[in-house]
């Protein structure tokens, strides 16, 4: 109980310091590990890829870049329902993060390309196993698939 406190102690100090802290301990012997990145505390590694890759754009928006390079206009005409504002939102947060690259070019009026980065391009296999099962769950609930 003092390590848990301990933990959300420190997380205004963690803020400040892009570092990972781990705390370890046993629970009905299986190894469970909470740690703090970014200031956010993380249960499990797949809350972790979920805070990185999860949402409602950020995995369409990595499918789309997995076997082309597109443009902001490009990109934003195949996710019809997203904003502006989200789309710009969600293409930072994945170059941020290491997922993509974004090449401005300088010239008028400004024209701007995105792609996978190698990073990028690991995820993609796991987008196909979710799409896979979410296709799966579909048809299992009787809704017809819209692809």
């Amino acid at each position: 109980m003092l390590q848990i406190f301990c933990i959300y102690f420190f997380v205004d100090i963690l803020k400040k310091v892009n570092t990972i802290v781990f705390n370890i301990y046993y629970l009905k012997g299986k190894l469970m590990s909470d740690f703090i990145y970014d200031g956010k505390l993380f249960h499990n590694p797949v809350e972790y890829v979920l805070h990185k890759i999860g949402g409602t754009w950020k995995m369409p928006i990595l499918w789309r870049l997995s076997d082309k390079v597109l443009r902001y206009g490009e990109l934003k005409k195949t996710l019809a329902k997203v904003t502006d504002k989200m789309l710009a939102t969600q293409l930072r947060e994945l170059e941020k993060d290491g997922f993509i690259n974004r090449v401005v070019y300088p010239v008028v009026p400004p024209h701007t390309e995105y792609s996978l980065t190698d990073k990028g391009k690991r995820c993609i296999p796991i987008i196909e196993i979710i799409r896979k099962y979410g296709m799966e769950l579909m048809k299992e609930d009787g809704i017809e698939n819209l692809s």
